[in-house]
């Protein structure tokens, strides 16, 4: 079983768990210390919350500013419309800044925010069964 776990270089560990914790997310204690906190996405997806002292300890070179530049877009599926909206809107309440328009070609809805370190993030709604036709 293949899993996936994201690294962020954070500002402030409790201001970003206080952030997602607002989103829903919940944090795995047995990875979750002062420098670092493991935010469960899924049961195979994590994003690991690191201080930037303690992400320091796993890179060589800068660490980029998130506010200056774009290092990733970390997308979540969402199931539905309405789910994408809804996270948005609790993202922005909890002081995420808006990124870019929302976006729906029909089959497809997203919208994309940036947490308060910058990161990021898209959440996407997808209707397969909604696809046009590959031509």
């Amino acid at each position: 079983m293949r899993m996936i776990f994201v690294n962020l270089p954070v500002k402030d560990l409790e201001a970003s768990k206080t952030f997602f914790g607002a989103l829903g997310f919940t944090f795995n204690p047995a990875f979750t210390d002062e420098n670092a906190a493991c935010m469960v996405v899924s049961d195979r997806i994590f994003v690991m919350l690191l201080t930037e002292a303690r992400f320091r300890d796993f890179i060589t070179g800068d660490i980029c500013d998130a506010s200056k530049a774009t290092e990733v877009l970390t997308c979540l599926s969402c199931e539905s419309r309405q789910e994408v909206d809804d996270t948005l809107a609790k993202a922005l309440a909890a002081g995420a800044k808006p990124w870019k328009p929302n976006m729906d070609y029909g089959f497809m809805y997203g919208c994309s925010f940036q947490d308060p370190d910058g990161h990021v993030w898209e959440l996407m709604h997808m209707d397969p069964a909604a696809m046009p036709p590959r031509s």
